[in-house]
């Protein structure tokens, strides 16, 4: 269980301090290269899902948020049982990984409309402003920062419906807690035979 701890605190820690530093120095918007033009540094913001994906309306984001800690208590109640019998590494991993970015994830939701200010184009948050957050509990945007464009190019003219439209790979910006979870269920796929099988 102590290994299953340190790794859910490291990838929160990191998770928070990268969020925290892009949502109060980064304008809305705002990109800067990290590696040539296939890593970008670019802070957006999303009220829904991993990679942007989002359910309509305040009531979606309401459901979503509850359905986050929902599936938290879940996910925490499956790495004790799994860690009290004894499973192997693997599973422990790919079981923290996945915890340890619905966490990350919900930090956001549940708090940062409360203690920031909101971001925009023209002006940066503000930690505990002086007229509170800009959104209420459970309403808070996830910050996303991580941005891959790999591939910039357009899609041939002969293309259906996309004919000469933009094409970039990999398009979705996403942060840690997006990569931990789909780091950890990559891991659950990749290796069922050996984590379920009993041989990890």
């Amino acid at each position: 269980m102590k290994k299953a701890v340190l790794i859910i605190f490291l990838i929160l820690i990191l998770d928070q301090i990268l969020k925290i530093w892009i949502k109060t120095s980064f304008y809305l918007g705002e990109s800067h290269p990290v590696f040539g033009h296939w890593f970008y540094l670019h802070f957006t913001e999303n009220e829904g899902m991993a990679y942007g994906m989002k359910l309509g309306g305040p009531w979606g984001k309401l459901l979503l948020s509850i359905f986050r800690i929902i599936a938290i208590i879940v996910i925490g109640w499956w790495l004790v049982v799994s860690t009290k019998k004894g499973a192997g590494f693997l599973l422990i991993l790919s079981i923290s990984l996945i915890l340890a970015g619905a966490i990350g994830n919900i930090i956001d939701s549940a708090v940062y409309g409360l203690v920031f200010s909101d971001s925009s184009y023209m002006q940066m948050a503000v930690f505990l402003p002086k007229g509170g957050g800009y959104a209420p509990f459970l309403h808070g945007k996830v910050v996303d920062m991580l941005y891959f464009p790999l591939i910039e190019t357009h899609f041939p003219q002969w293309v259906p419906f996309f004919s000469g439209d933009e094409f970039v790979f990999f398009r979705p910006v996403f942060n840690i807690s997006d990569s931990s979870i789909t780091t950890g269920v990559l891991i659950l796929l990749l290796f069922q035979r050996k984590i379920f099988g009993g041989k990890n």
